[in-house]
């Protein structure tokens, strides 16, 4: 009798006390959310209305001297994905924190559907586009949305300009959050799962290739072909939402039920 791959899945899970995590634009995507390119993407075939890229347009060195275009683009992301929220892949992948001993979730989303549906333990690699801070001052704060926003908007402690707590283009990666994945990538996990991200990126890439080297189950869902695809112990070719939900089924106690 052959055994399906969420059947696998939940072989190895039953197996395991301790998860890494790394998830992308796939998963929100599920929840409707618009990417900048790519099937549905904002911005497909073509450039901004002030003749650049998208990439260009989000990028540090262009924030830097025409604040308005950045912010202009962030403000059209920001309302495409207004409505937008967890889905049932974020919440199964919150209650797993209940079910194993521990459970850290590396994402490339910006979107705070992770924390919004439950999880603890998560390190927002880009940030969080709900999260704002001043240009100059120590003034953060949270938004659930620009829908009020003057742009560019301004301080209310010191009148300089603020602007969402994510990487742009050209721009480091965050030190806490590069601090915190230093931190888990010298813990032991069980397995290791790669869920709706092509993979472009070697901070990405690097805990997955790092388990299969040490022998650690690795498992991607996907339903396209990435480059972990043929590293990965078990590629599970369906959308993450139905595909953790499933193999949710088939671990949860009746406590959990």
């Amino acid at each position: 009798m052959t055994t399906s791959p969420i059947q696998k899945f939940a072989n190895i899970l039953a197996n395991a006390k301790s998860l890494f995590i790394v998830t992308g634009a796939g998963l929100s995507a599920e929840s409707g959310l618009p990417t900048y390119r790519g099937v549905g993407g904002l911005y497909n075939n073509r450039e901004t209305d002030d003749g650049m890229p998208i990439e260009t347009a989000l990028s540090g060195p262009v924030f830097e001297s025409q604040p308005e275009i950045t912010w202009k683009y962030l403000a059209e992301i920001e309302a495409g994905a207004r409505d937008a929220t967890f889905n049932r892949g974020h919440e199964v992948l919150a209650k797993m924190e209940s079910h194993f001993e521990s459970v850290w979730i590396l994402t490339q989303n910006v979107d705070g559907f992770h924390s919004a549906a439950g999880s603890t333990n998560v390190i927002e690699i880009h940030g969080n586009l709900h999260r704002m801070k001043c240009t100059k001052c120590d003034y953060v704060r949270h938004y659930e949305d620009y829908r009020n926003f003057e742009l560019p908007p301004k301080c209310p402690q010191c009148a300089a300009m603020v602007r969402p707590d994510i990487v742009l283009f050209e721009e480091m990666l965050p030190t806490a959050a590069l601090q915190q994945l230093q931190a888990c990538s010298n813990m032991s996990f069980d397995a290791v799962i790669s869920i709706g991200t092509s993979s472009n990126f070697p901070y990405i890439v690097q805990p997955v290739v790092m388990a299969s080297q040490l022998g650690v189950p690795t498992i991607e869902i996907n339903p396209g072909q990435t480059d972990l695809s043929n590293v990965v112990d078990l590629h599970i070719k369906t959308g993450a939402a139905a595909a953790l939900n499933e193999v949710w089924k088939m671990l949860q106690t009746p406590n959990e039920r």
